[in-house]
């Protein structure tokens, strides 16, 4: 990070008030009556009615559009273990993300505590006061208990982003850039550096959508995760290939699809040349990809290139994602985001990538045009279409998979 931007980046998150987000008065508070209304003694009938009956408290109170981000900070963006109270100002980054985005309320809460049944009882004891719960920077394998067990414990969306917003998102962009390059996600042959979080969910994801288990190399920092490998955790065993490959060299040879969520500069110009015809690479390490795009382009002329920076096109950027997904779920009181909700968020960013780009976007991103190809897969961060097709699409998926407890808003209907 330069100079200039690490000030900038302290001056901005410290004037000219500390943070990023404030709360607001949704009512009025100006006289006598309305402080009697608001507290005491008005306040007391809200809090009968809702302890007569629990659901009134989404039409007494903000909680149906609250979303708490909580995290321990154990992996903060690419920064590793940094303790709950660091990882704050990224917390406070999600929670203005939500607002600005979807909306949506939002609140940041650290936990300062590295114990996954700890961390479980803190968050499922709190969870009445949301409406949902992301989690985020939690690290792996410890995440995916975490998750599923808050999963089952509260009766609001649980969705840790770090695992299925960049999913989401990836997948997205892989079955746009795999169109572009004339193949198919069935067919495809995935080699994946990276056995965290969000290489596990991206694996999973891509399953749903129809990659074939047997077509995917997954690689931690010890090679291949083949079958019969010791030291394989549960979460990693899901991908455990019977091959006899064993390096990241064996097991980009051929590939039709190169995903990276590991570090800077592990993908040679030599591997990327065995890769197979038309190959899509999505080198998402940040702040430094597995190959720069200009390396890579380089290299061979026939890829599709994708990364986690704003400086570079194809983008994989999770704010495509969370606050939309979370704007669904909440608009049609979802009991938890499943895997039809996912999907759905999956294709309705997949098809934005192909609509004509507006000139706001366009102005936006300081561009004269851009279109669906190469350096176009996946939607711009800036386009306000995405609530208006996400949302619904997540709203319309938890209402056909049963975990809905609302109807489909009117203005969604509207924009069907």
């Amino acid at each position: 990070m330069s100079d200039d931007l690490k000030q900038a980046a302290l001056a901005y998150h410290a004037e000219p008030q500390p943070g990023k987000i404030s709360v607001e008065l949704t009512k009025p508070a100006e006289t006598q009556w309305d402080l009697s209304l608001a507290y005491s003694p008005g306040v007391a009938e809200p809090c009968r009615e809702i302890a007569a009956d629990p659901s009134l408290a989404y039409r007494y109170t903000g909680k149906g559009n609250l979303v708490a981000v909580i995290s321990n900070g154990t992996a903060v963006l690419g920064l590793g273990n940094l303790g709950s109270l660091a990882s704050k100002p990224v917390m406070e980054g999600k929670a203005l993300l939500f607002k600005r985005f979807a909306g949506i309320n939002s609140i940041d809460i650290e936990v300062n505590t590295e114990d996954a049944g700890e961390f479980i009882e803190t968050v499922a004891h709190i969870a009445d006061t949301f409406g949902g719960i992301n989690l985020e920077d939690i690290k792996a394998p410890e995440c995916f208990e975490i998750e599923s067990a808050l999963i089952e414990r509260c009766q609001i969306p649980v969705f840790h982003d770090d695992q299925h917003g960049t999913a989401i998102v990836t997948a997205a962009g892989l079955i746009n850039a795999l169109e572009i390059q004339g193949k198919q996600l069935q067919d495809a042959t995935i080699t994946c550096l990276g056995a965290g979080a969000a290489a596990i969910a991206c694996m999973r994801l891509l399953v749903s959508l129809g990659a074939r288990r047997e077509n995917i190399y997954m690689l931690d920092r010890r090679g291949v995760i083949y079958a019969g490998r010791e030291g394989v955790n549960a979460y990693k065993q899901e991908f455990a290939n019977r091959t006899d490959k064993r390096s990241l060299t064996d097991a980009i040879n051929g590939a039709d699809v190169f995903i990276g969520l590991s570090g800077a500069d592990l993908l040679s110009p030599e591997m990327l040349l065995s890769m197979a015809d038309r190959p899509v690479v999505f080198a998402c390490s940040n702040p430094d990809p597995e190959i720069k795009p200009e390396l890579a382009l380089a290299t061979r002329n026939d890829l599709i290139i994708a990364t986690g920076r704003s400086d570079y096109p194809n983008q994989v950027n999770n704010v495509l994602g969370f606050p939309f997904i979370f704007r669904g779920a909440l608009d049609v009181r979802a009991s938890r985001v499943n895997e039809e909700m996912k999907v759905a968020a999956v294709h309705a960013l997949s098809a934005l990538a192909k609509e004509e780009v507006t000139a706001d976007v366009l102005a936006a991103c300081g561009l004269d045009a851009l279109a669906f190809g190469p350096d176009y897969i996946i939607p711009k961060p800036v386009d306000v279409r995405l609530l208006a097709r996400i949302a619904p699409a997540v709203a319309r998926a938890a209402i056909d998979s049963g975990v809905a407890r609302l109807p489909l808003p009117p203005e969604y209907e509207l924009g069907a």
